[in-house]
C-alpha cells in the first residue's frame, strides 16, 4: 500500500507535468489561433463542438463556456451525428472538432458531409500532420510533450491543454465582442451567479418603516434607540426638509464614547458623519458590495435624485442574499 508521502509526491509530479504542458501551449497562440477567433467571431450561426471520449467531455465544457460568454455554441456527439444529429448543423455554423490524435474515425466519417454543407472546420489536435488537421480550414495545435499518466496512456496533460485552449478562445472572443457583466448575467439568471449579477440594491434595501431615520435635533441616546430598533447598525440623519444630511453608525458611536461625549445632551447632528457615500437606484448589488469593501464600510443608504433617503442596507443583507 502506498505511503502518504508517495501519494503526495505522485500528485505533485502530475501537477508539474501539466504546468509544463500549459507553458508549452503558449507557442501555439499564433496566426492560426487568430484565424480561429476570426472565423468564430464572424460565425452567423453557432459554433458546433465535436469530440469523442475524453475529448468529448472537454468539448462539452468548451461549448458551455463559449455559450455563456457570448458565442452561441453547443456540443454534438460525433457518434450520434452519424445517425441523424448532423441535421443540427445549418448554414452559417462553424465546427470545432477536437481529437488529440487527429484521427478520430467518428469525426473523420463526418468530414465529407460537413465540407459538402460548406461549413468551415477548426480542428484542435495534437498532431499538425493528422488527417483532421489537413482537412480543416484552421488547425489549432494542442501538442504536449508527455502525458502526466506514468504509463503515457490516460489523457491527462493533453486534455488539460485542450481545455485551456478552449478557454483561451472563449475569453479572447468575449473581449473582442465587448461582452459585459450584464450580458453574462442574462445567461446566468439562476444560482449564485444570478444573484450576484442581476440583483439590484433597490431589491435589498430596507424601506418605509424599516428604514432607520432621525432628525438632526434628537440626542445621541434617542438616535441609538432607532439604531437598535431597526437593527442595521446605523441610522439616517435628516434635515428639516427630509433630505439626508448624514448618517450615524456603530463606528461613530465608538468614537463618541472614546471622546466621552454626553450622549443624553448632545444632538446627533453634531457627531454624525456628513456627506456619506450613497447608492443610486440602478446600482447592482455586486457593485454596492465592491463599494463597501473598498471604502471599508458596513452600511449604505439609497437616495433619490433629490437627496431623500429611500432605503438602507448592510453587509448582512448582502450575505443573506448570497451576493457575498
Amino acid at each position: 500500500m502506498a505511503t502518504p508521502s508517495q501519494l503526495r509526491q505522485w500528485a505533485r509530479e502530475v501537477i508539474d507535468v501539466e504546468i509544463e504542458a500549459l507553458q508549452g501551449l503558449q507557442q501555439y497562440i499564433d496566426d492560426a489561433f487568430v484565424a480561429a477567433c476570426e472565423l468564430m467571431q464572424q460565425c452567423k450561426g453557432k459554433v458546433i463542438v465535436m469530440g469523442m471520449g475524453k475529448s468529448g467531455h472537454v468539448g462539452n465544457k468548451i461549448a458551455a463556456t463559449l455559450a455563456s460568454t457570448g458565442t452561441p455554441s453547443f456540443f454534438v456527439h460525433p457518434g450520434e451525428a452519424s445517425h441523424g444529429d448532423l441535421g443540427m448543423l445549418t448554414e452559417g455554423d462553424v465546427v470545432l472538432a477536437i481529437s488529440n490524435s487527429g484521427e478520430a474515425s467518428e469525426i473523420m466519417t463526418l468530414m465529407p458531409v460537413i465540407r459538402r454543407l460548406g461549413i468551415p472546420v477548426i480542428a484542435m489536435t495534437g498532431k499538425p500532420d493528422s488527417s483532421m488537421a489537413k482537412l480543416a480550414q484552421v488547425h489549432l495545435n494542442i501538442k504536449v510533450t508527455k502525458e502526466a499518466c506514468p504509463l503515457g496512456l490516460a489523457p491527462t496533460s493533453s486534455t488539460t491543454a485542450t481545455l485551456v485552449m478552449g478557454d483561451a478562445l472563449a475569453v479572447a472572443l468575449l473581449q473582442a465582442k465587448g461582452f459585459t457583466a450584464d450580458d453574462f448575467a442574462l445567461s446566468h439568471p439562476g444560482g449564485a451567479l444570478g444573484r450576484k449579477l442581476l440583483l439590484r440594491v433597490d431589491e435589498l434595501t430596507h424601506t418605509g418603516t424599516q428604514l432607520p431615520a432621525v432628525s438632526e435635533s434628537v440626542t445621541i441616546s434617542e438616535a441609538l434607540l432607532e439604531v437598535s430598533a431597526k437593527g442595521l447598525g446605523m441610522t439616517c440623519v435628516l434635515d428639516d426638509d427630509g433630505h439626508l444630511s448624514g448618517i450615524f453608525t456603530d463606528g461613530d458611536l465608538r468614537r463618541v464614547l472614546d471622546a466621552r461625549i454626553d450622549i443624553h445632551a448632545t444632538a446627533i447632528g453634531e457627531v454624525m458623519t456628513r456627506n456619506p457615500i450613497t447608492l443610486a437606484d440602478n446600482l447592482l448589488a455586486a457593485e454596492a458590495l465592491k463599494l463597501m469593501e473598498e471604502k471599508k464600510i458596513n452600511g449604505l443608504v439609497r437616495v433619490s435624485p433629490q437627496g431623500q433617503p429611500l432605503g438602507a442596507l448592510n453587509m448582512m443583507d448582502m450575505l443573506k442574499a448570497g451576493v457575498l
